[in-house]
């Protein structure tokens, strides 16, 4: 199949530059509104396309990949979570997936340590008194937070963002500890300079900073519920940058009000933009709009994925980032 005839159908507005080259190769659908689509125009995309590019924000569930048209062969996902994606029913209907891992593991961390730092200096509260005309001047005891120096984190998730976060707090004298599915080789552990936990329970208990930063699968949903949330200390900070799913929000804004939790720092929320508005009204509470990968370069990189993957395939290849079922 000669990759100018191929029909790629793009479901979100992307960065000019990728938009370009995708048109300079393949036969595209661009969209020129910058919202989701809505179920009916993605499942007449799915009828018409050889590949679709969807992203986050478009659900594609069985129902919606059962609909899909003959031609579908291939979605090539803009990022790399693929949790939005039924990857077992796609692949049932000789559909593959891919991703674009790795590219937004530095973005995402810096952000997740952009978090910590704002909830335990007090950032937004400072931020809120200088908007407000309110500040009267320094004072011995304003605003007092915390240092992440000496802090122990836990990481719940040490893949490439969780050992991206690892190093960056290893800067900040933070002390690091991780739970994992499977424990790191002892070289990368004592290269990190982390601790395991096989009990996350145990973990979380011990825990001043807790960073979320594993996938959303079956096995991780709720993974920090209610129980576990109630194992942390009162003063500990929990942090969000991987997938809204993994955490109870509203037994999390719960604990928040109540005082037996210290702050949080969100980037993603479990019902999308859907928020528990408990969460918008609490001072130790940091929300961020989803931009943990929102860098101009990691943007484009996460393109030049997607068309890699788009021409391997055209070319007639696996793309080089398939997502498989082992994988999740």
């Amino acid at each position: 199949m000669p990759s100018k005839r191929l029909s790629v159908v793009v479901t979100r507005r992307l960065p000019d530059s990728v938009e370009t080259r995708l048109s300079e190769l393949f036969d595209v659908r661009l969209r020129d509104d910058d919202t989701p689509m809505s179920r009916a125009d993605l499942a007449a995309a799915m009828q018409e396309a050889d590949v679709l590019v969807p992203t986050v924000t478009d659900r594609l569930d069985a129902g919606l990949i059962g609909q899909a048209g003959p031609n579908l062969k291939l979605i090539a996902n803009y990022g790399a979570g693929v949790d939005h994606i039924d990857v077992d029913t796609a692949r049932s209907r000789g559909i593959l997936v891919s991703n674009t891992p790795g590219v937004v593991t530095d973005d995402t961390a810096d952000m997740t340590m952009a978090l910590m730092l704002a909830v335990t200096r007090r950032m937004p509260e400072g931020f809120a008194t200088m908007q407000s005309g309110a500040w009267q001047g320094w004072a011995p005891t304003a605003f007092l937070g915390g240092r992440l120096g000496g802090r122990r984190l836990g990481i719940l998730g040490m893949g490439r963002i969780g050992q991206a976060v690892a190093k960056r707090a290893r800067a900040f004298g933070m002390q690091v500890h991780y739970h994992n599915r499977r424990r790191l080789r002892p070289e990368t552990e004592a290269a990190l300079e982390a601790t395991y936990w096989d009990s996350l329970d145990q973990m979380a208990a011990r825990m001043d900073v807790l960073s979320i930063n594993c996938p959303h699968t079956p096995s991780t949903f709720h993974l920090m519920n209610a129980r576990r949330l109630k194992l942390m200390k009162p003063d500990a900070v929990i942090v969000n940058t991987s997938r809204g799913e993994v955490v109870d929000e509203n037994a999390l804004a719960r604990m928040l009000r109540a005082g037996e939790l210290a702050g949080a720092g969100l980037d993603v929320y479990e019902h999308g933009t859907d928020i528990n508005p408990e969460l918008r009204d609490l001072p130790n509470v940091v929300l961020l709009p989803h931009m943990g990968s929102a860098t101009r370069e990691g943007r484009e990189e996460m393109g030049e994925k997607v068309i890699i993957n788009v021409k391997t395939f055209a070319d007639g290849h696996r793309p080089p980032d398939q997502v498989v079922p082992a994988m999740l």
